[in-house]
Order: structure tokens, then sequence, then C-alpha cells
């Protein structure tokens, strides 16, 4: 039964009962109030109990709300951290390859700068060789020729020489 029901019934003979001249003395039945003591008796133990199991029942459910939250927590913190070492490894990655390309650019500009001093010096070696095998020729031409004014008819000439 409620207690506040039984509360309200002993109510209900407390104020139906007789008082006494000059006071705020009752006189109250005993064969109504045993009964409604014995059944606040019975009845508060109950209502106490299912309080203690509403007051259980709501830790039980705040543990677990702190749990999930707990569990939650660490999971976004996992994650978090293993999005911030992505993107970290990311950038690394992306800094080494910014650097290696940096790297191979001067590489390039050096080899092309090595391959043009290099068809350069080739170039001025051929030059070289070519001017003194010219005047070799020349001189051959003109050692001929020499030898011609002094008596000996001239060779023909299949070639025209050509001017440097």
């Amino acid at each position: 039964m409620d207690i506040l029901h039984l509360v309200d019934r002993l109510e209900e003979v407390v104020k139906g009962s007789s008082r006494l001249l000059f006071g705020n003395i009752r006189l109250v039945d005993e064969r109504q109030i045993w009964p409604l003591l014995d059944q606040m008796r019975i009845s508060i133990p109950d209502e106490v109990r299912r309080a203690e199991r509403i007051i259980r029942e709501k830790e039980r459910v705040l543990a677990q709300a702190h749990e999930e939250a707990e569990r939650i927590t660490t999971l976004a913190r996992s994650e978090a951290a293993q999005l911030t070492a992505e993107h970290s490894i990311i950038q690394a990655a992306e800094t080494r390859v910014a650097g290696i390309r940096e790297r191979a650019e001067r590489e390039i500009q050096t080899v092309r700068a090595e391959a043009d001093e290099y068809a350069f010096n080739t170039l001025c070696n051929l030059e070289q060789e070519l001017k003194r095998a010219l005047t070799v020729i020349e001189n051959g031409i003109q050692a001929l020729e020499v030898r011609d004014s002094s008596g000996s008819p001239p060779p023909s000439r299949k070639h025209p020489p050509s001017e440097p």
C-alpha cells in the first residue's frame, strides 16, 4: 500500500478524534490507529527498498554513461592522435618529396652545365684540331705551289681552296 495514502488515513483518524476541553489534546481510538501503524511498518520498508532500487538503477545508469563517455573520449583521442600522426607523416613525406625534387633540379642544372661545358670544350678542341689541320693543308698547298714555281707544272685542283 502507498505510504502517503496511509499517512492520509492516519491524519483523518487524528482529525476525526474528539478533543479534550481547553487544549490540543485528542482522544484517539487505538483500534483505528494500530492497524494503520502496522500497515505503515510494512509499507515503509517496501517504499525504502523501491527507492533504494531506483537509486541503484540510477547509479548503474550513470556508471554506464560514464563508462560510455570515457570509451568515446578514449576512442576520439586515439583517432585524433592517429589523424595527427598521419598528418605528420604526410607533411614529412611532402617535405621529403620537395627536398628530393629540389636536389634533382639542382643535379639536372649541374649535369646540363657540365654537358654544356664538355660540349664547348670538345667543340673548341675540334676547332683547334681543324685549324691545325687547315694550317697543315695550307702549308702543303704552299709548298706545292713553291715547287711549281720552280719549273714543274702545277697539279690540277679538284676542289677550289676554301677561305677560312
